[in-house]
């Protein structure tokens, strides 16, 4: 029997039982929309957050302090004075492969120009954080070494909090500002990097010299934490290697000791992330598969009345001249194209849940070619392997007996 034919045939049993159609096909639309949605709210989101991570770095490396235990109390982190400079100067000098480092600290308070305030924070670091942080300058320009060495009163600001303090769209480059108690000048302004996946914006930022926050606004002789750039994506690990070493013998840690601090990368970061999605995706492809498994025993269940009740049709095309194979390849095409027709559905609708998901979000559509290829594949196998064996009894049918079923 020719292509043409037998797809006639099997369109035409399914339009003459149309809602036994639709709800045989329900668990297929279910297993292949739940499998493309989890396939491309999976890429989808990790090709975001990885982007968003890019945005800081791939080879940033971050050294911070650890929350300890003190007399049953635990010490935030921002209240622990254990790192200092001199564990800035001995990675510097001692780490191969480190590129750039920066101490960093952090001052929180109130900033105003004329009539406008805002509660800012302020970062403090050296002529390497904006590079290791991948922040560019858009106006302006960055301090200098010998600004940070006199802890002079400059700053620059994040696109955030320039349009608080500056509405009318004033270039804020040269004008003064008072952070809490300290007057400081505007020397740059901050590119935008807009907000990240949790909603944080990159730019509600405010950067001076560490020695300005540290020793101007905060009063402090030691740092809250350390930013430092591989030289390489390839040498991450290496230098997370080597500068847990050095610090451990800064912090006088033994091997088997607790340490107060921990050297995390972005590279681990996105590499527990993807592991975290692999994980995430198989649990939900095998519920989906659950699901298809289902459609396809309601596949089989309804081929198997479909032949009963078709059990003369039967015998008189056999009488007509029709064989085995003409009889079971009609029935198999009519079971695959029941779980096609249902794959084909599910997948739009996959398709249009995940566009919709992600447009809420603001988040980038992906469409995987790879999920609808397989998807289409599954369905085709489902049809198959489910319609076989009705499709077998049909063409096994004694051509008399089935002249003579009432």
């Amino acid at each position: 029997m020719e292509l043409k034919n037998l797809i006639k045939l099997a369109w035409k049993a399914l339009l003459l039982n149309k809602k036994r159609a639709m709800l045989t096909m329900l668990g297929i639309i279910i297993g292949i929309s739940s499998v493309v949605l989890m396939v491309s709210l999976g890429q989808s989101s990790t090709i975001f957050i990885k982007n968003q991570f890019s945005g800081m770095g791939t080879n940033l490396i971050i050294i911070s302090n650890v929350r300890k235990d003190v007399m049953g109390v635990m010490v935030g982190t921002e209240n622990m004075k254990n790192m200092k400079l001199k564990d800035v100067e001995a990675i510097r000098k001692r780490a191969r492969n480190i590129s750039m480092i920066s101490p960093c600290v952090t001052g929180m308070d109130q900033i105003v120009y004329g009539s406008h305030n805002y509660p800012g924070v302020m970062m403090g670091g050296n002529v390497d954080y904006l590079k290791i942080g991948n922040y560019t300058i858009a106006k302006g320009r960055s301090f200098s070494i010998q600004e940070e060495e006199t802890a002079a009163k400059v700053c620059m600001l994040g696109q955030t909090v320039i349009n608080t303090l500056f509405p009318n769209g004033e270039n804020p480059v040269g004008k003064e500002v008072r952070f809490g108690k300290i007057p400081m000048t505007v020397i740059g302004v901050i590119a935008e990097k807009g907000k990240n996946m949790t909603g944080d914006d990159y730019d509600d930022i405010i950067i001076a010299p560490y020695t300005t926050v540290q020793k101007r606004l905060l009063n402090i002789d030691y740092i809250h934490m350390i930013m430092a750039s591989a030289t390489s994506e390839e040498t991450v690990e290496t230098a997370l290697a080597e500068v847990e070493t050095i610090m451990q013998q800064m912090h006088k840690i033994k091997p088997d000791g607790d340490a107060d601090f921990e050297v995390v990368s972005l590279k681990a970061a996105l590499a527990m992330l993807d592991t975290i999605m692999a994980v995430l995706s198989a649990f939900l492809v095998t519920i989906a598969a659950i699901s298809l498994i289902v459609g396809g025993i309601g596949i089989m269940n309804i081929m198997y009345v479909t032949v009963t009740e078709r059990t003369r049709e039967i015998g008189l095309r056999r009488s007509l001249g029709a064989k085995n194979k003409d009889i079971l390849r009609q029935f198999l095409f009519e079971s695959a194209m029941l779980s096609l027709t249902g794959g084909i559905i599910g997948i739009l609708a996959g398709l249009a849940l995940s566009a919709l998901i992600l447009f809420m979000l603001d988040m980038g559509f992906m469409i995987s070619l790879v999920a609808v290829a397989v998807s289409f594949a599954v369905c085709a196998t489902i049809g198959i392997f489910f319609g076989w064996y009705p499709a077998k009894k049909a063409a096994a049918l004694d051509p008399i007996t089935a002249l003579r079923y009432e």
